[in-house]
């Protein structure tokens, strides 16, 4: 492996990295961040996608990978989490609850990190989810999406474990009250119940899923709520239908 050409030298910031810098200070200063972490079982998901995958790809152009899943079972926790889709203005003393959810998917770029929105995801399928990160995220390493679809996000994904991070305490992106992190992939031996045998060890595909929060407007219980609810979503792997398995 080559050393970095960058060694030994020195560079001005681009426009976008010192938007970025200047977004994230303001965040934290701005919001109270707490971070939780749970541990998520994707097996039913992996054999799902391992069945519908190439069918899929086929038929949509798009590929179907874990993060379609991940987006619809974090949409179905917001509708029902409302305030985790929330937004607070402290100096009015207000909640705002949005009545759809817009859903940011954070994309890493050349450039930097870009955060381009699917609008009214809470709408969409998993098959309409997986279509839609696959344009905005091509499209956004391209630099062709607009202002508008790089605005008015109510919640965002970003998917550390692409880069085989484990775990990570996200920056909520302003003024959205939460983002939720996905780590990597990864097989561990885990102990799980089987009806006949009673408790025994099995591999099995594991992810963990970070939730970092305003603890403002967001209480931990309910942030834990929510996260549970998205765990409990993936590990029932009840999607098939949608994929005709």
């Amino acid at each position: 492996m080559q050393p970095s050409e960058k060694r030994g030298t020195t560079e001005k910031l681009t426009r976008l990295r010192k938007v970025i810098a200047q977004r994230m200070n303001a965040s934290l200063e701005t919001a109270a961040q707490l971070t939780a972490t749970v541990e998520v079982d994707l097996t039913n998901i992996s054999k799902l996608r391992a069945k519908a995958k190439d069918a899929f790809k086929a038929r949509e152009g798009a590929s179907l990978s874990y993060l379609p899943f991940i987006a619809l079972a974090a949409v179905e926790g917001l509708k029902q989490f409302a305030v985790v889709n929330a937004q607070v203005d402290a100096e009015a003393g207000t909640i705002t609850y949005p009545a759809a959810e817009h859903v940011g998917i954070a994309v890493d770029t050349e450039r930097g990190l870009l955060v381009p929105v699917i609008k009214d995801a809470g709408d969409l399928n998993v098959t309409g989810l997986a279509k839609k990160i696959g344009d905005l995220a091509a499209r956004t390493r391209a630099n062709k999406v607009t202002p508008d679809e790089l605005s008015g996000g109510t919640f965002t994904i970003t998917n550390y474990g692409s880069a085989g991070t484990l775990f990570d305490t996200p920056i909520i992106n302003q003024p959205e009250s939460a983002i939720m992190g996905t780590g990597a992939l990864v097989k561990r031996p885990m102990v799980i119940r089987d009806a006949e045998l009673g408790e025994v060890i099995a591999v099995r595909d594991m992810m963990y899923l970070s939730l970092t929060y305003d603890h403002r407007i967001i209480d931990g219980a309910v942030a834990a709520r929510f996260l549970s609810f998205v765990k409990a979503r993936l590990e029932e792997g009840d999607f098939g239908a949608e994929f005709g398995v």
